[in-house]
């Protein structure tokens, strides 16, 4: 097997990429009259070599997110992942839940009872409480996952009673459209986001909202997000395998 070299330009050309996300970031907090320390960035590695992702964790990024339970576990060891905190984004199937839980701090794709019922099993199982976003389909798009908004105060409700896990808010991905549209759906979203706060849940606690990705995390973070999902704009176009 031959050993893998990484492209030495596109190690600096991911670095200065992070840099200027980050700084977006920060000025689109500021615009929308927000502490740019309120808003998280995520580095989304999907398809992404650990040597790419490693320089951007050693200049100070503490969050990333995997779409795919067995590339995640197949690359951590390669990653240099102290003081870093790791999220599941990506659809979970409930039979993969075992070998997730304990492996990640959070899994935000959670958009059903069942996987919940899943992810609070392998928890006891494991001894250790899993923090989950419950996942929203804001746009009703049959090809996507999540729970349509009507039912998710129904969800919550019936996840609030499970056993090791705990529901730290909410994610959701809106359909392809113009950034005026986009962002209608994220203020359904922290509309939403905000009502379930008010109602004050046991066991729920409504401190993440995650939505915004590369092309439309400023519109996001105009209208309440604080967690971005960033893969593209940081480490370039996406490979698929």
């Amino acid at each position: 097997m031959e050993r893998f070299i990484p492209d030495e330009k596109r190690i600096e050309q991911t670095i200065d990429n992070y840099r200027r996300v980050k700084n977006q970031v920060a000025e689109a907090a500021i615009k929308a009259n927000r502490n740019p320390d309120d808003v998280r960035l995520m580095c989304v590695t999907k398809t992404v070599e650990a040597e790419y992702i490693n320089p951007v964790l050693d200049m100070g990024a503490d969050l990333i997110g995997e779409n795919r339970v067995q590339e995640f576990l197949g690359k951590k060891d390669a990653l240099h992942l102290e003081r870093v905190e790791k999220h599941l984004i990506g659809h979970l199937q409930s039979n993969k839940a075992k070998q997730i839980v304990g492996e990640v701090d959070m899994i935000e794709s959670v958009d059903s009872i069942k996987l919940a019922k899943e992810i609070s099993r392998q928890s006891v199982i494991k001894e250790v409480n899993t923090n989950i976003l419950v996942e929203v389909n804001v746009g009703k798009e049959e090809s996507k996952s999540g729970i349509f908004i009507e039912g998710l105060e129904e969800l919550l409700y019936q996840i609030a009673e499970l056993p090791n896990i705990r529901v730290k808010g909410l994610m959701t991905i809106p359909p392809i459209c113009d950034e005026n549209e986009a962002r209608r759906y994220f203020a359904s979203m922290f509309k939403s986001f905000v009502d379930i706060k008010d109602k004050r849940m046991d066991n729920i606690d409504m401190e993440i909202l995650s939505m915004g990705m590369s092309g439309d995390y400023e519109s996001a973070i105009a209208e309440g997000s604080n967690i971005v999902r960033v893969g593209s704009a940081i480490f370039g176009a996406r490979k698929y395998f």
